[in-house]
This record gives structure tokens, sequence and C-alpha cells, in this order.
């Protein structure tokens, strides 16, 4: 089976291109490319480790996002957050294409890579990488990783393990994901002086924040969506 193609590029004022390949295996979506030649210190895995990282240097000498970001960081040096780009992403599915701000195009191929670098902490989230969606809405997130995680809780339960209808599990991951983007930022500050990866990173990290006070508060944000939906037969 041949791997997925995720294709971002990024396009400036003065019609330059940034264009980034990435390709995921078709059965794990762990990226199967991107990963530099050199490997700076701050990927080392103990520079600023997440204080929730379960690896450890002897079998992980180094950070499996940090490596994979490492060409990120290096081809956005010297350019600031708020510079208006186009972005498109071609996806074997289809074409995104839209005008954003480079911290927005950032942090949204920053998802992409977090959840599918091999990083134990965001590995949950990779089922999303199949369907991937640049640029999502803080809402459109929600509803994504909600509907995912309750669609695993459905498989769990169709092979008679227990499942977690609660979210509980979701809470969890989203809090780890916070304290890993918490860490990660520190690697950044020694990766970078550009404030645009650093500002992506900050993005990102709002929906960590968020999502589980929406499941505090029971998805409320969302329920408008099934107000008027009938009760299934």
């Amino acid at each position: 089976m041949k791997s997925i193609p995720i294709r971002y590029c990024f396009t400036f004022t003065d019609r330059t291109q940034e264009i980034i390949n990435l390709r995921l295996n078709p059965k794990t979506l762990e990226l199967a490319n991107d990963r530099p030649g050199y490997l700076p210190s701050w990927t080392v895995l103990g520079f600023h480790q997440c204080p929730n990282c379960p690896l450890s240097h002897e079998t992980d000498p180094h950070c499996p996002l940090a490596v994979h970001l490492v060409n990120t960081v290096n081809r956005f040096q010297g350019k600031m957050s708020f510079h208006e780009i186009h972005l498109s992403v071609v996806t074997p599915e289809r074409i995104f294409s839209q005008p954003t701000t480079l911290q927005n195009a950032i942090s949204s191929l920053m998802g992409l890579i977090s959840a599918t670098c091999g990083c134990p902490l965001s590995a949950p989230l990779r089922p999303m990488a199949r369907f991937h969606l640049p640029l999502a809405t803080g809402e459109e997130t929600i509803y994504r990783a909600t509907s995912m995680y309750l669609l695993a809780q459905y498989f769990l339960k169709k092979n008679g393990q227990c499942a977690d209808l609660e979210l509980a599990g979701l809470t969890r991951v989203y809090q780890d994901i916070h304290l890993m983007n918490i860490s990660f930022t520190e690697r950044l500050k020694d990766a970078t002086q550009t404030e645009s990866t650093l500002d992506a990173l900050i993005m990102l990290d709002t929906f960590a924040k968020v999502l589980p006070i929406q499941i505090e508060d029971s998805l409320d944000c969302l329920s408008y969506l099934f107000d008027q939906q009938p009760p299934a037969r």
C-alpha cells in the first residue's frame, strides 16, 4: 500500500514559496519522511524533556516531535508571524486553499506533525491525520476530536472492552498534550529566535487548554447542532 502524501505550500506576497511534502504510513499513520540528516542539540530527548514523557534516553535519544520539526523550524527562520500568505494543502482526496497568516499556517502543519511524529503523548490524535483538516477552527477541532474519540470507544466496546462515554480519557490526552506544549516551547526558544514557529505552537496549545474545559461543560458549545435531531428508533 502506498504512503499517504500531504503537501503544504506556503506562498508569500513576493511570490516566493516554501513547500513541505509529508508522507504518512498508510497503516500506522506515522510520518514516513521529513527526518533531517543533522539533528541539532535541541532535539535531544533530555533537553527540556516533557515531565510526563514516557520515553527514555536509552531507547529514544531524540524527541520524536523535535526531530520532525527541525526542517520546519529551519525553513521559517526570519519569517514573522503576521506575514500574510496563501496556504494550499493537497491531500489525496482534495485541495484546501486559503489566505491566512504564517503563524496560522505553521500551527496547522505542526498539529499534523505532532500527531504523526511518533510521540506517545500525541499518538491518540493520530486517526484525525487520515482526514486532516487544515486551518480548522476551535469548534471544528472540538467536534473532530470528540467524534474520533467516541468512535474509538465504539471499537473498544465491539471488542469486549470498556467504553469511556464520559470522555475522561480524552481530557487526559489533551492535558498531557498541554504539558508537552509547555516544555516544547522551551525547546523552540533554544532552536529559533523567530517568533512565527513559537507563536504557531502557542496557537496550537489553545486547543489543548480549551477542550478539557468544554468537556467539563458537557460540550455545550456543540449542543446546538443536535437540538433538532429526532430520536433514534
